[in-house]
């Protein structure tokens, strides 16, 4: 917990990778590429989470495609995929935190959520998780062009959402992102697991 105790959290805002959907690359390749060394190397060296950060950031599937296509043009196919295999980047929901949603919203607690999502993805994502349903605004890195751990984003959500950021409990498997955070004066729980957040979460009374 960050500054839990000195002000009472009001809301609650969610990141989305790795807290509420697990996300791995490697999943687009998991068919095209079968065996795991080869499929673990091409996304350390090709379709790399470094190069996905300028999704992100706001560049589209097809200019990132067609630049990384003139890099890489043996792997033109797989690189293709990147954009038209998405979701299977996305396997599933995050073990538990679903429920912690549910929960939430069945007491009227406010949620949001603060994304690093490029839009192309997030057009292709958001349609098939109901679970944001229960957030009322999120913010998209991608739509906005500007992204965690940076601060703007940040200074973004909390005029969006309405509330003083002592009184929103930012939640997010990144510590970078929790530091911004932090720094801004947001409360926050660096997400490890479901079970540590379900703990804060009754903890600032909010379950």
């Amino acid at each position: 917990m960050g500054t839990a105790g000195e002000t009472m959290v009001e809301a609650v805002v969610w990141d989305i990778g790795r807290v509420l959907v697990e996300f791995d690359l490697a999943g687009i390749y998991h068919d095209a590429i079968p065996d795991p060394a080869e499929r673990a190397r091409f996304v350390t060296e090709v379709v790399t989470e470094e190069w996905h950060l300028q999704h992100d950031l706001g560049v589209s599937f097809a200019e990132m495609v067609a630049a990384r296509t003139s890099e890489f043009p043996q792997h033109a196919d797989l690189i293709a995929r990147y954009a038209s295999h998405w979701l299977d980047s996305l396997p599933g929901p995050v073990p538990g935190t679903h429920d912690l949603v549910a929960r939430l919203a069945a007491r009227a607690v406010p949620q949001y959520a603060i994304t690093n999502f490029g839009a192309d993805a997030w057009a292709l994502f958001q349609p098939t998780f109901p679970v944001l349903d229960h957030m009322r605004e999120i913010v998209v890195s991608g739509i906005e062009k500007r992204a965690k751990p940076g601060e703007e984003i940040f200074h973004l959500a909390a005029r969006r959402f309405g509330h003083d950021p002592a009184a929103m409990l930012f939640v997010d498997d990144n510590a970078a992102n929790i530091a911004t955070a932090r720094r801004l004066g947001w409360q926050v729980h660096h997400f490890a697991g479901a079970a540590a957040l379900e703990a804060a979460l009754a903890a600032e009374g909010l379950l």
